[in-house]
């Protein structure tokens, strides 16, 4: 749980300052639970500074509570939380010292969105608020102001979230809250999880996350390895303490961020997962005068048409080429010794297998299939279902190479390469993602598509 916050104040001599608007969200990683902001009367005079800044004057806060006054309720939305703020060390600092003249110890863990910007959006000419919000296509209204600031910091806060790929975050904030937990039963563990699709984590007690996996219904999912019987799930009984996850809209980005966190986070108990997830390819070998198509276990030093997660999956993909671009089979690796070609008899093979046809002839096909498999355009967007009912989720082709994922709400946002990419959660191009995005694209399993250099042209 996170309480984001931002804090005006009276400025002057360092801890003698007074807090004159706070607000503060509360923010379960997903979606804001609770909310509080208000003006408070500092009981001392503002720079005349701060009011040119903040718009924020002494007679505006005579009616407004003295801190005493809401103390309580600023205790209360911010227990057991992690305290994150856009220069979390002055608002925090700030936070303590009317703590402290209250003669009341507040402590809380926290997150600074501009360090965590710096390392996760690295080379940006400024992390101001104002500017980093802004060049991510991010609203903001009411600067300088608490509750605006604020606001613009949740959404902030999520696209870093999503950004922090090694799980940094969540990882610290569970070690620092587990040690004050006794552990959960395991279905105890279950309540708090939703039934949508995303990505969820398995830590132990040290906080350490010891599973990855996606599912549609992440509730359904983590019950069954809780309650299951079989080896590897008896495995996660004896280690699992918390589980964390988040939302991903739809499945193709839960599978994306799946297989690209456990490579990046290595969990010992994700063992097939850890190097590739399609273990079998189709090869085109052009050795011979006719090119042959060969199913095979995927080898580093070879490029594969398209990628499958077993054998079966690849031989059914090929009789599919087969038919489609009247191939033939015995200049495959479903060919059959000594025996006449299938296709031939049937009248689907143009004789590939008897000379009778032209290689270069019988090559072209091949040609067209290789080319069918490219992505419909070079620089385009793939368009689906976001985390919420007013968000949508993008993934960026560049110069047919996948880039990443991310997520917006209003087309602006995404208008300019610049802000597609600074709103970008990058991830290694691999044969597991494409082959991945193929299968969505070939089953158009998306809302749209974006051909960026129409885009660009029109």
């Amino acid at each position: 749980m996170y309480a984001i916050l931002d804090i005006e104040t009276t400025g002057g001599k360092y801890n003698e300052e007074g807090i004159t608007e706070i607000a503060i969200y509360r923010f379960d990683g997903h979606r804001v639970v609770d909310q509080f902001s208000s003006l408070v009367n500092p009981q001392r005079d503002i720079q005349p500074f701060v009011q040119r800044l903040t718009g924020i004057n002494s007679k505006m806060l005579v009616n407004a509570p003295k801190f005493f006054e809401v103390a309580k309720r600023i205790v209360e939305i911010t227990d057991g939380a992690v305290i994150v703020a856009h220069n979390a060390e002055f608002d925090y600092r700030i936070l303590r010292t009317e703590f402290d003249r209250l003669g009341y110890a507040y402590e809380r863990p926290s997150v600074c969105t501009v360090e965590l910007a710096q390392k996760l959006i690295p080379g940006l000419p400024s992390y101001k608020l104002g500017k980093l919000v802004r060049s991510l296509g991010i609203p903001i209204s009411d600067v300088h102001r608490a509750h605006g600031d604020a606001q613009a910091t949740v959404e902030l806060f999520k696209v870093l979230l999503e950004k922090d790929s090694e799980k940094t975050v969540i990882g610290t904030h569970v070690k620092t809250l587990t040690k004050k937990k006794v552990p959960n039963k395991y279905l105890a563990i279950i309540e708090e999880l939703p039934t949508e699709t995303g990505v969820y984590y398995l830590h132990n007690k040290a906080g350490d996350i010891i599973y990855i996996g996606k599912s549609k219904n992440i509730k359904k999912r983590v019950l069954s390895h809780l309650t299951s019987g079989q080896r590897k799930a008896q495995k996660i009984q004896k280690s699992v303490h918390t589980v964390t996850y988040e939302l991903c809209g739809n499945e193709c980005l839960a599978l994306l961020k799946e297989q690209h966190e456990i490579k990046k986070n290595q969990p010992r108990l994700n063992h097939a997962l850890k190097f590739r997830h399609f273990a079998m390819g189709i090869r085109r070998d052009q050795q011979a005068a006719y090119h042959q198509l060969i199913v095979e276990q995927v080898r580093q030093t070879e490029d594969y048409l398209e990628v499958f997660k077993n054998k079966k999956d690849a031989d059914y993909r090929l009789r599919e080429w087969i038919e489609e671009y009247t191939l033939c089979s015995q200049q495959t690796s479903l060919a059959q010794v000594n025996q006449r070609c299938p296709e031939r008899d049937l009248g689907q093979c143009k004789g590939a297998c008897t000379g009778d046809e032209k290689c270069n002839h019988y090559n072209q096909r091949l040609d067209t299939l290789e080319k069918s498999l490219d992505y419909p355009f070079p620089h385009m967007l793939i368009i689906d279902k976001g985390k919420q009912t007013d968000e949508k989720s993008f993934v960026y082709i560049k110069d047919n190479v996948f880039q990443g994922y991310g997520y917006f709400r209003l087309h602006h946002q995404i208008k300019t390469v610049e802000k597609i990419e600074n709103r970008l959660i990058p991830i290694e191009n691999n044969r597991d993602t494409e082959a991945l995005l193929r299968s969505f694209l070939r089953r158009e399993r998306y809302q749209k598509l974006i051909n960026l250099a129409a885009e660009k042209t029109a």
